[in-house]
This record gives C-alpha cells, structure tokens and sequence, in this order.
C-alpha cells in the first residue's frame, strides 16, 4: 500500500530519485528505481501501527528567515545547503566538528576519523565565525551547540571554545566524546564545567566487555563527571545482534548512576559507509525495534507506547509564545526521526511520565490555554492560566499511578509561579530515555531532510541537515578535505 511519495538516494550512485514508502507485510519500506543501478528496496519501519501513531503529530514548522540559500528551486535538495527555503525547521542543536582526530577507531564511526589519511581542525576564529552564523539565524538564534569530531577534547583550546560559546549567547553547550580523557584526567571535567559545559555526551554501548571494551574507561569518566556535578547524557550506537541485548540493562545502568547521568539517547546505526544486503539484513535496527527490545527487557515497566515523537511538545512552546509574545524555538522535526520519554527515578522504583498524566489528553489542555491566551489579551493571561492548570489537573489525576504529587507541584511552579527552575528540578529528578535513527543512503528520505532541526555548521558558513552532511553526497568529506590543515595525498 502506498503511502506518500518522496525522494531518496540511490545507493549506488547516490542520484536523487524519485521514491515511495509503502507499507508491506505490517512494516514500511522504501522503494525507489535507479536508472543504472536498477529497483532498491530497504527497511524505513519495522512496525505500522507505531508509524501512524507518530503520523499524527506530523508538524511543519517555518524554517529560519534568513537561509544561506534562499532561490533555492524546489528539487535542489539535497545538493544546495546550506539549509535554504524549502527547509523546513530551525536549528535546535548544532554541532561543530572539532577535530577529526581520534584517540579509539570505532568501526561504526560515521565519522571515519581515524580513515581520513588527513587533519581537519578548524582555528579558534573560524570558530567562532560558526557560532556566530548560528547566533545570527532568525526569528530564533540557535540554543544549543555540540562539538563533537574525531573526538573534541583531542584539542587543548576546548575550554576556551567552550567559554566562547557561553559568551555568544547559547544557553545549552555540551560535547560528544568517548570518555577517554574525562577518565584519565580528573581534573579535566572541573576545567570544562567552569568554562560553562552544560552536558556530556558520552558513547556509551553497553554494559559489559564484550559490547562496551571501554566500560571501565566509561565508569571512571563518569566518577569524575559526578564528582563536579556536570550532568552526562549515555549516548548506545545501537547494532542489531551486538548490543541490542543490553538495552534494558544500559537504562538500569542509568538509573543507579541518577546522580550523574541525565539520560539515555540510543542511536540505532547508520550505515554511512559501504554496506552489503547481509550487512543490513543482520545488523540494521529501526526505532520500532529498539523500543520493543526495551519493553521486553524492562519487563514491561517501559513500552513502545510510552515514547512520543519530538514534535509532541510543540503546545508548549505554542504555550510560551503565547503569553510571552515572543517567537520560540519549535521543534518541528520530523515525526519519524525519533522518539523520547522521560521516567521518574524514585526510591520505590521508576514511573514513566505517562503513568503520572494522560499525556494526550495534558497537551490537549496546555493548546487550549496557548488558544486562550491568544485571544483573550494581556489582561487575561494570568486568569487563562489558571484556568488552565485546573483543566490540566484532570489529566493528572487521569494517569495510572496515584502518586503525581512531585509532577503537579513542578507543573504549578512553572506555569502560576513563572518559576521556569522548576523545570530544572524536574529534569534532575527524571531521566531522559531517547532513540535518535540519523539516515544513512539505504533510508535516506529528503522530506525528514527538510525537517531536520539539528545541523553541521560549516567553516564557508553554511548550515547542513544532520544527515546530508553524514550520508548525503559526501558533504563531510567535501568540508573536511576542503579545510584540512594536512591535505590528502591526491
């Protein structure tokens, strides 16, 4: 059965060509014929039912109003990033790639680092130039930066990159690293923090040797993370038959290390290199299929239906608009690109937040304050408000679970109270559980391109979607030899 139409890549060449999704045997697949290279079929869900579920909380959003590429035709994409006028989101995290330098060679890099035969590193200035077209986007600078690489704390300017980032403006810095020098060095996660790191993401792929050969590495990292308070995010690349096993233990794993971990965000694998039909037969996993190994492994305390896609959070910032009169950031990715809960870790066990409130029906309550708010003026605000938390608490009393005193005192904090901390103590109480596919040429679906909110800054001052610039033609490759301080040998 058909779906929708689309455009894809072909494996191959990676020639843009028409495709469809359809749903076959109670999965969806991605169909589409090269001219050269004959008809491909490849894996893009493996379960419909959770498909149309995500379905319906599609939202496009507006993109940003001052693209690198604004005449950009219709059919371009994804050959003219940066990001242009026919994307659709704006940039909720950036990344910025350090260094492609490496201390580990991880055999599923996306990256490549350790293969490149060259360095790429960017100066400090031409650092800045990136934060800066980041800071500069409209209606909404950028919020969040990564830096990530090769592996970033390779380089001894970090804190001073961090510092900066800090000093531009972003609220949210955070960098993507393997732990290696975290551990080594205790001092070096007290440096970071001071110089204004929010989070650590750290790879993390299991919880015994022969999935994570790094974990004692891993657990003296994140000794000297809890040691400073500076809050870490586990961060599994996830590969059908090697960790998929330990999937419920990686989120015990978080759990006993409340303290310091914040979250759990799994990556199922992207094949961004050459992969054969036996490679992705035995080793791809979809989000479906996580979350299924996660239910089962958690013993049913998780289940898929406890994950919601990144565009159901959408009614707060209508929320915020609303009664701010100030454009917010909107996360307006594509419903198909993850998936996200949060729990609660308490002593007498763990709660998923929607045991606590029905959480359609709670967003149901919190678009109908925003729609208050919006026509009834200023003078109104605080009474729609109310209004509205008394409506939300029917939702509240709604969940599964008896005990929704801590949830209702941090909702009424936030909302009555103006008391935005709030939300922070809610997040140090709770822990994030995410799944986060990134597309390789084998799934690669230009309209989640277009919706893609987390973006590459460049050294020419482009921002490129996640996966154009990991799996699209070669943009990683085209930037890093174009900027290498060592050039590849031709």
């Amino acid at each position: 059965m058909l779906i929708k139409k689309t455009r894809s890549l072909c494996p191959t060449c990676n020639s843009v060509l028409e495709a469809e999704i359809v749903e076959e045997d109670d999965k969806i697949w991605l169909k589409r014929t090269c001219p050269s290279h004959g008809i491909f079929r490849h894996l893009y869900w493996s379960d419909a039912r959770m498909y149309h579920r995500f379905e319906e909380y599609d939202a496009i959003g507006n993109g940003i109003a001052n693209p690198q590429n604004p005449g950009a035709p219709a059919n371009s994409c994804p050959t003219a990033c940066g990001l242009c006028n026919n994307h659709h989101s704006q940039t909720l995290l950036a990344n910025i790639d350090l260094t492609n330098r490496c201390n580990l060679d991880c055999d599923f890099c996306f990256a490549n680092a350790r293969a490149c035969g060259f360095v790429y590193e960017p100066g400090f200035d031409d650092i800045v130039r990136m934060l800066q077209v980041l800071r500069d986007e409209k209606p909404i600078p950028a919020p969040a930066v990564q830096f990530s690489g090769g592996e970033p704390t390779m380089r001894d300017d970090l804190p001073d990159i961090i510092r900066k980032a800090k000093a531009m403006g972003f609220p949210q810095v955070q960098i993507a690293t393997n732990g290696v020098k975290l551990a080594k060095d205790p001092g070096l996660a007290q440096e970071l923090k001071d110089a204004g790191l929010n989070t650590v993401y750290l790879h993390f792929d299991g919880v015994t040797p022969e999935t994570n050969p790094f974990l004692a590495i891993h657990r003296k990292a994140l000794e000297n993370l809890r040691k400073v308070g500076l809050g870490t995010v586990l961060v599994p690349t996830v590969i059908r038959g090697r960790n998929d096993k330990e999937l419920g233990d990686i989120i015990r794993f978080a759990i006993e290390n409340i303290a310091v971990v914040r979250g759990v965000n799994f990556q199922p694998v992207a094949f961004t290199g050459a992969a054969s039909d036996e490679d992705l037969e035995n080793a791809r996993i979809t989000i479906p299929d996580v979350l299924g190994r996660i239910e089962d492994q958690m013993d049913g305390i998780l289940k898929k239906d406890d994950f919601y896609p990144v565009p159901c959070v959408l009614p707060f910032s209508d929320l915020v608009e609303a009664y701010t009169g100030r454009p917010q950031v909107r996360f307006t990715a594509h419903q198909h690109c993850g998936a996200a809960t949060y729990v609660f870790v308490q002593e007498d066990g763990v709660i998923p937040v929607n045991r606590m409130v029905d959480v359609e029906s709670f967003f149901e309550s919190i678009e109908h304050m925003a729609e208050t708010i919006k026509k009834g003026g200023t003078i109104n605000k605080y009474k729609a408000l109310l209004e509205g938390v008394k409506e939300m608490h029917g939702s509240v009393k709604k969940g599964e679970q008896g005990n929704t005193a801590e949830f209702w005192k941090i909702i009424g904090k936030t909302l009555i109270g103006q008391n935005f901390d709030a939300l922070r103590e809610f997040h140090w109480n709770a822990l994030f559980i995410g799944v986060m596919h990134f597309m390789d040429k084998y799934n690669y679906d230009i309209e989640r391109v277009q919706r893609c909110c987390i973006h590459y800054a460049t050294p020419d001052g482009k921002l490129v979607p996640f996966c154009t610039y990991n799996s699209g033609p070669v943009y990683r490759e085209q930037v890093w030899k174009k900027y290498a301080k060592e050039k590849p040998e031709e």
